[in-house]
């Protein structure tokens, strides 16, 4: 019985996997989370959280590695977002904008927080970005 109903669970899945609303995004989400996650997952976590420490390098690193090893849509903008504030506060304004165009593609209603948006750095950049599309 449980058998058939990881199977069944999996097909859910796997027929949900085009479904980009936020109840379907929900239900893969928690799937994901009982039965293994993307295998990025521990390399973005790492990446976030050398970010917020102000390790910029490794953060770089680490979110790229989460990138290549795959994640979730939705984490894989963050992931890229993530990358664009690194880029954007180091002065690379032309690799800023390639990550918020990367980010942008995956989600196009991903919008800043107002916190975010008011950055001097990055809110500019990601604002003209968006735009653009």
């Amino acid at each position: 019985m449980r058998r058939r109903t990881a199977i069944a669970l999996a097909a859910a899945a796997l027929l949900l996997a085009g479904c980009q609303t936020e109840p379907f995004r929900t239900i893969q989400a928690d799937f994901k989370r009982a039965f293994g996650g993307a295998k990025g997952e521990p390399a973005l976590q790492a990446g976030i959280q050398q970010y917020e420490e102000g390790r910029y390098a490794e953060a770089s690193r680490q979110l790229q590695s989460a990138i290549s090893q795959g994640l979730s849509t939705r984490d894989e903008v963050r992931a890229h977002k993530t990358l664009a504030f690194i880029h954007c506060v180091s002065d690379r304004v032309a690799s800023c904008r390639e990550e918020f165009r990367k980010a942008l593609s995956l989600d196009p209603g991903l919008e800043l927080s107002a916190a975010e948006a008011g950055h001097p750095s990055w809110g500019p950049v990601f604002g003209s970005v968006k735009a653009g599309r």
